[in-house]
């Protein structure tokens, strides 16, 4: 077994859930983990309110809350395929956030599903895999 875990970013989505399952038999065959990501849009560069900051507080705990019902599909078919699976709820931005986990985590690979955008590389690949294929430190598998 390897220690270099596959990373799957996860959103909930069926392609998402595509991503899961593909990383699953490929961790499966190589005797690797996998590490599911699932990242919460956010910026800290925005000025709130003390109003502003306790609504938003209360908006990141259901969020988060919501997240981590979100990955149990994805947990429970892995299980399935007696995996060794770990998973974590980050905000920030997700190309960056992505790459930096797999950089911390060390994987090998990085699996994500395809999904459509507006511009014609959106349309064909989805924005973040669009992003990743161009940033990411590790290879990365985009699945239909």
């Amino acid at each position: 077994m390897t220690d270099q875990p596959i990373l799957v970013g996860y959103d909930g989505t069926d392609a998402a859930q595509r991503a899961a399952e593909f990383a699953g038999q490929r961790a499966a065959a190589v005797g690797c983990a996998v590490h599911l990501v699932f990242v919460l849009e956010w910026s800290p560069y925005s000025f709130l309110s003390t109003k502003e900051l306790e609504e938003r507080h209360q908006r990141r705990t259901e969020e988060l809350s919501r997240a981590e019902e979100t990955l149990k599909p994805a947990l429970d078919a892995l299980a399935k395929l007696k995996v060794p699976v770990t998973s974590e709820v980050r905000y920030g931005h997700s190309g960056e956030l992505i790459c930096s986990i797999a950089i911390e985590k060390k994987a090998s690979q990085i699996i994500l599903g395809r999904k459509g955008g507006s511009a014609l590389g959106a349309r064909l690949l989805g924005s973040l895999p669009l992003t990743l294929v161009q940033a990411s430190p590790v290879p990365v598998t985009v699945v239909p």
